[in-house]
């Protein structure tokens, strides 16, 4: 634990830090989501549990840092197209992320009736399958990330474990505020579709700058809280006139 007297170890940790809950904020929103299948006193548990996998999925990865490195190694090719054990990950990753996404819309443009029986039939270890399976896509970017920023692992673990425990601390908000407002849910699904893409993309070998994708989610979250403030004001006469009409 050297580095905590390094002031350039500590900049390496804030930055790391700074990037693991950006990279977190995706799993935040899509563990939201899929707890909210559940009912109300398991929600919570739910993100908990999500978030605590998530945690410990990222750890044992970092302590098998030459094996995650392997996973950049080629298994073999199609069609010229170099195949490693990462895009093999990324290519299921991003097909789970596409047809999970587009399931959920289906069900949100399909009305309430069949809303009310998925969530009826979704069960807490559904639920956490799910989540699980989500963790491990975004455990292994999040650590590939973290290998190719720091070299000490001590500074990786402590990035990771206070970005996760920041995660839940704003999971339960993140969580209500989703489920209060459908468009925003819906534009979180549609984050995820173009997630799923870009993992796949990535499978691929096509890389796409991560700038690009967080600029268009971020004017795409402006717009809607442009649109959410003025249904807000909007509503606001119709709440005033029916509180002076009692």
């Amino acid at each position: 634990m050297e580095w905590i007297f390094d002031p350039q170890a500590w900049i390496a940790f804030a930055t790391l830090l700074a990037l693991e809950i950006v990279l977190g904020i995706d799993n935040v929103v899509f563990i939201s989501i899929l707890a909210g299948k559940l009912p109300a006193s398991q929600q919570a548990k739910a993100r908990y549990v999500g978030l605590g996998l998530a945690m410990v999925m990222r750890i044992i990865l970092l302590f098998s840092i030459s094996w995650v490195i392997g996973l950049t190694a080629p298994l073999f090719t199609v069609f010229q197209q170099e195949i490693s054990g990462r895009d093999i990950i990324l290519l299921v990753g991003g097909l789970f992320l596409i047809a999970k996404s587009t399931h959920e819309i289906h069900q949100r443009l399909e009305g309430e009736e069949e809303h009310a029986s998925a969530a009826a039939a979704a069960t807490f270890t559904s639920v956490i399958i799910q989540i699980l399976l989500l963790d491990i896509v975004f455990s292994l970017d999040s650590v590939i990330t973290a290998v190719g920023m720091v070299d000490d692992i001590s500074i990786m673990i402590s990035a990771v474990v206070i970005a996760v425990f920041f995660m839940m601390a704003f999971a339960g908000a993140i969580g209500r505020f989703v489920e209060r407002h459908p468009t925003v849910k819906m534009l979180a699904l549609s984050f995820l579709l173009l997630i799923g893409m870009t993992l796949i993309a990535e499978g691929f070998d096509q890389h796409i700058s991560k700038g690009y994708i967080y600029s268009a989610m971020a004017f795409s979250v402006f717009v809607e809280i442009l649109n959410l403030n003025a249904k807000k004001t909007k509503a606001a006469p119709v709440k005033l006139r029916q509180r002076y009409a009692e």
